[in-house]
Protein backbone atom coordinates (compact mmCIF):
# COMPACT_ATOMS: atom_id res chain seq x y z
CA UNK A 1 0.00 0.00 0.00
CA UNK A 2 1.20 3.50 -0.80
CA UNK A 3 1.06 6.36 1.64
CA UNK A 4 0.64 9.95 0.48
CA UNK A 5 1.13 12.91 2.77
CA UNK A 6 -1.07 15.93 2.07
CA UNK A 7 -0.40 19.29 3.68
CA UNK A 8 -3.62 21.12 4.51
CA UNK A 9 -3.77 24.75 5.54
CA UNK A 10 -4.83 25.43 9.10
CA UNK A 11 -7.86 27.29 7.73
CA UNK A 12 -9.06 24.05 6.14
CA UNK A 13 -8.87 22.22 9.45
CA UNK A 14 -10.73 25.05 11.18
CA UNK A 15 -13.40 25.17 8.43
CA UNK A 16 -13.98 21.41 8.59
CA UNK A 17 -14.13 21.56 12.41
CA UNK A 18 -13.23 17.91 12.84
CA UNK A 19 -10.44 15.70 14.11
CA UNK A 20 -7.36 15.04 12.01
CA UNK A 21 -8.39 11.41 11.54
CA UNK A 22 -11.87 12.39 10.37
CA UNK A 23 -10.39 15.04 8.08
CA UNK A 24 -8.14 12.43 6.49
CA UNK A 25 -11.10 10.11 5.92
CA UNK A 26 -13.11 12.96 4.38
CA UNK A 27 -10.29 13.88 2.00
CA UNK A 28 -9.92 10.23 0.96
CA UNK A 29 -13.66 9.95 0.36
CA UNK A 30 -13.77 13.21 -1.61
CA UNK A 31 -10.86 12.05 -3.79
CA UNK A 32 -12.53 8.68 -4.36
CA UNK A 33 -15.83 10.36 -5.27
CA UNK A 34 -14.19 12.69 -7.79
CA UNK A 35 -12.11 9.97 -9.40
CA UNK A 36 -15.24 7.82 -9.73
CA UNK A 37 -17.20 10.77 -11.16
CA UNK A 38 -14.48 11.39 -13.75
CA UNK A 39 -14.54 7.73 -14.75
CA UNK A 40 -10.96 7.20 -13.63
CA UNK A 41 -11.90 4.59 -10.99
CA UNK A 42 -14.61 1.96 -10.92
CA UNK A 43 -17.04 2.07 -8.01
CA UNK A 44 -15.22 -0.87 -6.42
CA UNK A 45 -11.78 0.74 -6.74
CA UNK A 46 -13.12 4.06 -5.48
CA UNK A 47 -14.74 2.33 -2.51
CA UNK A 48 -11.42 0.67 -1.67
CA UNK A 49 -9.68 4.06 -1.85
CA UNK A 50 -12.35 5.51 0.45
CA UNK A 51 -11.88 2.61 2.88
CA UNK A 52 -15.45 1.32 2.73
CA UNK A 53 -17.56 -1.33 1.06
CA UNK A 54 -18.82 -0.73 -2.47
CA UNK A 55 -22.42 -0.71 -1.22
CA UNK A 56 -21.74 2.02 1.34
CA UNK A 57 -19.74 4.01 -1.21
CA UNK A 58 -22.60 3.87 -3.72
CA UNK A 59 -25.08 5.07 -1.10
CA UNK A 60 -22.84 8.04 -0.22
CA UNK A 61 -22.62 9.29 -3.83
CA UNK A 62 -25.83 11.30 -3.51
CA UNK A 63 -24.43 13.10 -0.45
CA UNK A 64 -21.72 14.50 -2.73
CA UNK A 65 -24.00 15.20 -5.70
CA UNK A 66 -22.46 12.43 -7.79
CA UNK A 67 -24.68 10.34 -10.04
CA UNK A 68 -24.53 6.63 -9.39
CA UNK A 69 -25.10 5.85 -13.05
CA UNK A 70 -23.78 8.10 -15.78
CA UNK A 71 -25.62 6.84 -18.84
CA UNK A 72 -26.97 8.85 -21.76
CA UNK A 73 -30.60 8.53 -22.84
CA UNK A 74 -29.48 6.43 -25.83
CA UNK A 75 -27.51 4.08 -23.56
CA UNK A 76 -30.50 3.69 -21.26
CA UNK A 77 -32.77 2.94 -24.23
CA UNK A 78 -30.29 0.35 -25.50
CA UNK A 79 -30.11 -1.29 -22.08
CA UNK A 80 -33.90 -1.38 -21.90
CA UNK A 81 -34.10 -2.94 -25.38
CA UNK A 82 -31.57 -5.60 -24.35
CA UNK A 83 -33.39 -6.45 -21.12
Amino acid sequence: MYEIVVALPEETAVALNTSLAAMGEEVRLAAAMKLFELGRLSSGAAATLAGMSRTVFLTKLADYGVNTFNLTEAELAEDLANA
